[in-house]
């Protein structure tokens, strides 16, 4: 299958990320490159600037992580429904070597999607292909409730808003 830059066919989580970027996604300098449906992967670029740096010029491993969390949650987000979430249950990163500013690429993957749990995995690497960290995640997945339902919460005294877990 093609992928959607090819094809200009973005999948849902995709167009929302176009439409109305997380604050936090821009300050990273987040940019969708491409992704594959079919297959779970996504690929992304951040171009880091001299702001996500500490003391000692390179890229902080807050910001790195930040990132990380981004390629992993946006890969998630190709295998949701319509109303779904996808919150993270445990993340972690591996720093393998320095990250310096300038445009670094992410690639994600799904590695496996149960019915309420999704295994990740993701990498950061630099312009020259240096691997720069490696991460894993497992999130569940979370089914919203409409718009309809929370009204008729209220009228049953449950709490307004609240959120399902998908079965």
């Amino acid at each position: 299958m093609a992928s959607a830059r090819e094809t200009g066919e973005w999948p849902p989580n995709i167009k929302a990320i176009f439409k109305r970027p997380a604050p936090a996604s821009a300050y990273l300098g987040l940019e969708v490159v491409d992704c594959d449906v079919e297959a779970g992967t996504v690929e992304l670029a951040f171009n880091a600037s001299d702001q996500l740096c500490n003391l000692w010029g390179g890229i902080h491993g807050g910001m790195v992580a930040a990132m990380m969390d981004d390629i992993l949650a946006i890969a998630v987000g190709l295998t949701l429904e319509w109303g779904q979430i996808s919150p993270t249950l445990e993340m972690k990163v591996s720093m393998l070597s320095v990250a310096k500013p300038g445009r670094l690429t992410g690639r994600g993957r799904v590695l496996r999607r149960g019915k309420s749990v999704v295994f990740v995995e993701g990498e950061l690497l630099d312009a020259e292909g240096t691997l720069l960290a490696k991460g894993s995640s497992t999130c569940t997945l979370v089914t919203l409730k409409k718009k309809d339902d929370r009204t008729a919460d209220k009228k049953t005294g449950k709490k307004d808003g609240a959120a399902e877990t998908a079965a």
